[in-house]
């Protein structure tokens, strides 16, 4: 289904080690593409080390930094401002860093009201806002819809409207499995009228725990397995099937799958790669 190059490891899977070791476990792997994050324990995303160094780092184990994810509640207005100054700094560590894009998550809160038009329109002011940073840089801004009933951007049409209507060719989306599950969207509308030029990334991860999809959360999200619950198999062939040629990102937040020991840990990510290469 997938050429093994085309998958990639989000830090998210195994977060208490440092750069340097993840980005060694990566290419033990066998892989060579990365997402970094803003939102580990620190809150650091190239932890002390200086944007050189990281840069080195990823030269040295032959890694392709992909994302750093992510701009937060990039589409509540009254976030804008500094959103639009934390994209700033972003921007430059990915220039600096040699990564290519970073994601965009809208608001994702029980206490937004926002109709569903109302935050399109929001969504798309902010796409026009951030428009000038991304075009002057030759960064691209991943868009990722929510699948949370609270998610004020659930739907990856909606996503591609809001892309169309900013009118910049630097924006794309991030196609999430575990969101489209949870989501509104159908399969059989991701089979027949999804524009794939518009998606940049695909983030999976599986489920397997016997819950109604309603009290899914991040907490669930395990490697995939021949037990996944959401169809990880079937979503992502139907992307390739529409003509996706882009990267799969592994995206599991579990804490099991992040406490694994390193061996542990290995042999999990391989029977995940085997199953999205057979």
């Amino acid at each position: 289904m997938l050429d093994k190059a085309r998958i990639a490891l989000n830090r998210i899977v195994y977060p208490n080690v440092g750069i340097e070791e993840f980005f060694a476990l990566t290419a033990e792997l066998g892989l060579g593409k990365v997402e970094l994050r803003n939102d580990l324990a620190g809150g650091k995303i190239i932890d002390d080390l200086k944007p050189e160094q990281v840069k080195q780092l990823a030269a040295k184990h032959r890694i392709q930094i992909l994302t750093i994810n992510a701009l937060q509640k990039f589409n509540l207005p009254s976030n804008l401002d500094k959103a639009t100054r934390e994209l700033k700094e972003l921007i430059g560590l990915a220039r600096t860093i040699g990564c290519r894009a970073i994601v965009l998550c809208p608001n994702n809160d029980t206490a937004d009201t926002r109709s569903a038009e109302q935050s399109l329109r929001d969504t798309v002011a902010a796409l026009k806002a951030f428009k000038s940073q991304f075009d002057g840089s030759g960064i691209l801004g991943y868009v990722e819809p929510l699948g949370f009933p609270e998610s004020s951007l659930k739907s990856v049409f909606t996503a591609s409207q809001a892309i169309r209507e900013a009118g910049s060719k630097s924006y794309r989306m991030v196609y999430d499995t575990f969101h489209h599950f949870l989501g509104p969207d159908e399969a059989a509308d991701i089979e027949g009228k999804l524009d794939v030029s518009l998606v940049g990334l695909v983030h999976a991860s599986g489920v397997e725990a016997s819950l109604d999809k309603r009290a899914m959360n991040d907490a669930h999200r395990v490697l995939v397995t021949t037990n996944d619950r959401m169809g990880n198999v079937g979503q992502i062939t139907r992307l390739v099937a529409r003509g996706y040629a882009g990267d799969v990102s592994l995206e599991p937040f579990s804490a099991e799958i992040q406490g694994l020991d390193r061996k542990a840990f290995l042999a999990a990510a391989r029977e995940t790669i085997g199953i999205l290469t057979q």
